[in-house]
């Protein structure tokens, strides 16, 4: 039974009677697959536009399916995973910044905020209707005891707790290294094996497990994130390659090849036209130079990713930091090989996924919205008029081609082509889309109207979705 702080129990007023509801074994729709990878940059994808990377086994999924040129999720990690999972903006869920890493509240990387217990998961949707549900990977909304996978609806867990790890050694680097490594609720040990192949091994062994009952898997890879620790047979491949894209570039192919690895054992099962994939990244790619106190790099290397015309890494609410690949595929039911090029949000695929597998949303405030109007015609319009990012004190707003920007940060690398940026952003930064440069001239100054306007939507925005203190 899920434990709910008292603090909690008026902040997020959601009810879903069907959590106590009996499981149902004749579930009504597809499996589900959600994949999340992490630190993937806006257009690293050889189906998105970036022809030096080897991508085959996510553009083979890009054929049968629907790819977003416009699809949004967060700057950073824990922001992006708690609207993915929920359907709601992270403020709602009580992640506004960083969530705990460490499970002891006294280490310096244990501090922080939870995502709150009363929040319903997909898996709490969907396991009440007869799924069996599972995270293999990342989980990064809380590594405090009993804030975990398994108390938000997944039935098994395998993976890390907080933000990233040493792929061989399972440990979290920033600071005093500590080890992460988890299957349930118990520390478990996996030493010198690749962790990307240890989520491909536990993905596959549940899929076998289940393959006679519907099941949702959300298989949370925890790369190209840092450290650039790459399958060693993709290294000959970008040998020519400059620095930092040919590291970075090994990585991506590293990701495609575990998709692939996963897709290949649910095609082999006789699965893939009764299983609803979705493909995203949680941020844009990073750009961040980390070392440990002998001065070993394990950091991005300066960022290595392609944004294309568009300004921004991970850590900005400039389009680079939070626009990313997505991909979604049920064949039969989904239109194959097609481009949506409407504004989406990553909390739009909660909804989208429930409808899906017929199950009725969970009675509280949503703000994803379904995306099959879209996914069944090109012309249908955007859900969102208006799109709001807010992180820590940093925010943004989005309405139409205008982007207003406050106290935000620029994380474009300086070899992207791009021109040299400065870290801190003007206070007040308005960008337009539109422009043959977006995002490049700040616009604040000669559209006081346009800012004003902004500003007001954001606060509006800011008073619904941050839990009132008690």
């Amino acid at each position: 039974m899920k434990r709910f702080p008292s603090v909690v129990l008026t902040l997020c007023c959601c009810t879903f009677g069907l959590l106590t509801a009996q499981a149902k074994d004749d579930a009504k729709g597809p499996n589900v697959l959600l994949i999340y990878t992490d630190d993937q940059g806006t257009l690293d994808l050889n189906c998105f536009g970036s022809k030096d990377l080897f991508t085959p086994n996510l553009d083979a999924l890009a054929k049968r399916g629907i790819r977003f040129t416009q699809a949004y999720a967060h700057m950073v990690c824990c922001p992006s995973r708690a609207p993915l999972l929920t359907g709601r903006y992270p403020q709602r869920c009580n992640v506004n910044h960083w969530t705990p890493c460490h499970p002891d509240r006294n280490h310096p990387f244990g501090k922080g905020p939870n995502m709150f217990l009363d929040e319903i998961t997909l898996a709490e949707a969907l396991k009440p209707h007869g799924y069996r549900t599972a995270l293999f990977g990342k989980w990064h909304l809380g590594a405090t005891p009993g804030y975990g996978p398994n108390e938000q609806g997944f039935d098994e867990f395998f993976g890390h707790l907080g933000g990233f790890i040493d792929n061989y050694k399972h440990a979290f680097l920033h600071g005093e290294d500590f080890h992460d490594l988890y299957r349930d609720t118990k520390e478990v040990r996996e030493d010198g094996k690749y962790f990307p192949d240890l989520v491909v091994r536990e993905t596959n062994r549940f899929l076998e497990k289940n393959k006679d009952r519907p099941f949702f898997v959300y298989a949370a890879l925890n790369i190209p994130h840092y450290p650039e620790q790459c399958d060693e047979k993709f290294v000959e491949r970008y040998k020519d390659l400059p620095m930092p894209r040919r590291s970075y570039a090994a990585m991506i192919s590293t990701v495609d090849d575990r998709v692939g690895q996963i897709l290949d054992k649910i095609n082999g099962l006789g699965l893939r036209d009764k299983t609803l994939v979705v493909y995203m990244s949680d941020n844009g790619h990073s750009t961040e130079s980390s070392r440990n106190e002998d001065g070993t790099n394990y950091g991005a290397n300066g960022g290595g990713g392609n944004t294309g015309k568009w300004r921004g890494a991970k850590g900005s609410f400039l389009e680079g930091g939070i626009r990313t690949p997505a991909i979604i595929s049920w064949p039969g039911h989904i239109p194959e090989d097609q481009v949506r090029d409407q504004a989406v949000m990553n909390h739009d695929f909660f909804p989208t996924i429930l409808e899906a597998c017929h199950v009725p949303l969970p009675k509280c405030k949503l703000d994803g919205v379904s995306l099959w109007p879209i996914l069944k015609s090109a012309d249908a319009p955007s859900p969102h008029k208006v799109m709001h990012w807010q992180w820590a004190n940093q925010w943004a707003v989005r309405e139409g081609d205008w982007k207003l920007i406050v106290g935000g940060r620029d994380s474009t690398s300086a070899d992207s082509g791009h021109p040299q940026p400065k870290r801190r952003m003007p206070r007040i930064f308005l960008g337009n889309l539109a422009e043959e440069q977006p995002e490049l001239k700040n616009h604040a100054e000669e559209k006081p109207e346009i800012v004003q306007r902004l500003q007001k939507l954001h606060e509006e925005w800011a008073k619904g979705v941050f839990p009132k203190k008690h």
